[in-house]
Parts: C-alpha cells; structure tokens; sequence
C-alpha cells in the first residue's frame, strides 16, 4: 500500500516536472550551503587542532594586552619588557623562555621598496631551538639562522616566490631599513600565510636597525617535563602581577596555553558556523514555502481526482498520505541534489586553497551524520510544508470535488 502511495508520488512530480524542479531550487540550495559551510569549518578545525598538536602542549606564550587586531606587539599600551623576561626566567616549572620582536620594517629588493612584518629571532642556540619549535620553522632551501649571523635573515616560502617582482633565492642580498641582509635560508611552505610571508632577522640586528631596547612583543616559554601546564600558567600570571604592580582581572598582559588559544579559535569558528548556517536557513525557508505553494497548486488541479478517489472508498489519512509523500519527495530529492553539490562546493574549496597555500589548512571535512541528517532534513522540511494542502486535500466532500 505504502509502495503505491510513492509509485503515485513519483508520477504525479514527474508530470509536472518544471515546477517540481523550480520548487526544489530553495531546498536544496538552503542544504548545499549548510553541508559546504560546515564540512569546510569543521575541516578548518581539524587542520588548526593538527597544528596545535604539532607545536607540542608544553609551551605557552605571554603577550601584551592589544587594543587592536593585528600581530604580536600591536597597540599594546603596556608592552613587554627584558625584565619581564627574567621574572618569567625564574618561575618555577618554566624551562626557558624567548622574548621576540614582529615589527613593519622597509624592505628594498632590486630598486622595488615594500613594507613587511619582520620577526626577530634570539641568538643563543638553545633559544633559538625554542623559537623554531614554537613556530614550526622548517627550512626548504639554505639553513636555519644561527648564533653569529647577526646581518643574515630567512624567509618564508611566499615572500621569496611573490613579495617583489623578482623572486629571492639563497645568497640574494636584501636591504632591510636600507642595512643590507643576506639570505641564508628560505623556509618549506607551511600553508600558514603568516607564516609563508615573514621575514625572520637576528635580534640584535632587529634591535639596532630599529632602535628599540629592552621590549618584547611575544615571549614563547617552555615548562619542563612532567609539570602541569595550567599550574606553570597560574604561576607566571603571578609572578607577573606582582612584578608589573596589576591586581588579579586587571591584568595588562595574557599567558595562552595551546589549549586556551585552540578553545578560543573554535568559540570563533562556531559563531561565524553558526550565523553563515542561519543565513543558509533563509534558504530552506523559501523552498519549504515554494514545496507548499506547489502542494496548494496541486490539490487544486486534481480536485476530481481527490472526488474520485474518495467516491470509490478512499479515507481521509489515505489522501493526506499521498500529498505528503509527494512533497517529502521533493524535500528528499531536493536534499539529495543538495548534498552532492555541497560535497562538490566543499572539495572545490579545497583544491583551490591547496593550489594557493600548497597545504591542506583548508579542507572538507564530511560527517556521515552531517550527510543523513540533511537528506532526513529536506524530507521532513518538505512533508511539513506539504502538511496543510494535504489537509485541505483531505478535508473535501466526494460530491463537491467532483463538481469542479
């Protein structure tokens, strides 16, 4: 019985197949941009998550409190100090920790002046190990920066291949704050354009090509084996307070676990999910209304056929059950359509983002439940809205039917 029910459905969408299709437009262009969004953040989220898990979870990093966006040491009111580095030095459980400078700095290269962020780099070579961990610095060409290269710099894989007209290679002079540079290394692309665009110089170059003393604008700070990180962090924070004379909540500076950040940057990711999936929302919305314009519209042409079916024997929850498949077919097939090219948007995406950033950082990620949940989504988006004409459908008299 049930069989016939869809047998009839089936018919019924296929004789008037240019509006069944225009109807499941709202439908499944609501669901392909639910299932692209969220495939695609929760893609992001695991690629930020294998990053982190990269870094390692025995590092946290103290930074300045920032009144704006932008890196390390932007609009700090109150900026890190050397002095702030030796508090940190001494608490206990802290291994060792780093102070670097992220500054705009004038770059020249064959005639061709631009503006970039420098980063500095410590130049003792057990500081220098936990600047490269903390920021997963891999060298593709040349060699790491090392203790006596005071006038040398590497650079990210972007800014050799893109920044100027003429890429950089190992062994190219660059002018820095017009002082000339050498590069030594030319770092693998990470897929992090942060990371893919900077120029990392020696401290003490850093610091006399730009006249700055005794500041810092992001410490990076190991804990020993075997310590507990969020007892190190509480520690730090106040070891910090007393030395920088600010009470507890008021404090001008943050200590960041790798877990507080990654739980910060997912907080980020779910809200923006969360807005980008209401939006989409809008969508389902018009083709739940679309699915149910079309159902009136049907009842209407097939009055004598809802008069002939109840004049031979046919009940009222008979006639409502075949209005009401009718239109969650369309909700199914519209979310059937809709899935496959939210799966297709998605992959797209992230071909594309491998081709620019040459790593997965962006990528799909598609949950099975994700999949059905949506398909079972458009059946029922389309058998509620199919509910109220099937209702009406139900609700007429054999003898008026057959009169219209």
């Amino acid at each position: 019985m049930i069989k016939d029910y869809f047998k009839l459905a089936y018919k019924s969408a296929r004789q008037r197949r240019m509006r069944s299709w225009l109807t499941m437009i709202g439908i499944f262009i609501g669901i392909a941009a639910v299932v692209a969004l969220v495939s695609l953040s929760q893609g992001l989220q695991t690629a930020i998550g294998e990053q982190f898990v990269s870094l390692g979870s025995d590092k946290i990093i103290i930074q300045g409190i920032s009144s704006g966006f932008g890196p390390p040491g932007t609009g700090v009111e109150v900026p890190l100090t050397t002095s702030d580095l030796e508090v940190i030095e001494k608490v206990k459980g802290i291994d060792n920790v780093v102070g670097r400078l992220v500054r705009s700095v004038k770059m020249e290269f064959n005639d061709e002046v631009k503006y970039a962020f420098g980063a500095s780099l410590p130049e003792d070579n057990e500081d220098i190990t936990l600047a490269v961990e903390a920021n997963n610095y891999k060298i593709g060409q040349g060699r790491l920066l090392k203790k006596g290269d005071k006038f040398k710099v590497m650079i990210g894989y972007n800014f050799a291949e893109d920044f100027f007209d003429d890429s950089l290679e190992i062994r190219d002079n660059i002018l820095i704050e017009d002082v000339d540079f050498k590069v030594v290394g030319i770092l693998k692309k990470s897929g992090n354009p942060q990371q893919d665009e900077t120029v990392v110089i020696p401290e003490s170059a850093m610091r006399e090509i730009l006249g700055i003393e005794e500041i810092y604008d992001i410490m990076p700070a190991k804990v020993n084996d075997g310590e507990n990180l969020g007892l190190v962090t509480e520690r730090a924070k106040k070891e910090l307070r007393k030395h920088r004379n600010v009470e507890e909540g008021k404090e001008d500076f943050t200590i960041q676990t790798p877990e507080s950040l990654l739980a910060t940057l997912n907080t980020i990711l779910l809200i923006v999910q969360g807005v980008l999936v209401g939006i989409a929302a809008i969508s389902l919305l018009v083709g739940g209304i679309g699915i149910m314009n079309t159902m009136y519209t049907a009842v209407l042409e097939r009055t004598k056929e809802i008069g002939v079916m109840k004049a031979i024997g046919a009940r009222n929850w008979e006639i409502m059950s075949i209005f009401i498949i009718e239109s969650g077919m369309l909700g199914l097939v519209g979310g059937l359509i809709g899935v496959s090219l939210g799966f297709g948007i998605s992959k797209s995406v992230e071909l594309i983002a491998f081709q620019i950033y040459g790593s997965f950082l962006i990528k799909a990620d598609f949950n099975l439940g994700l999949l059905i949940g949506m398909l079972m989504f458009g059946f029922i988006i389309g058998s509620l809205s199919g509910a109220f004409p099937a209702k009406q459908a139900a609700a007429l008299k054999p003898v008026d039917a057959l009169r219209k």
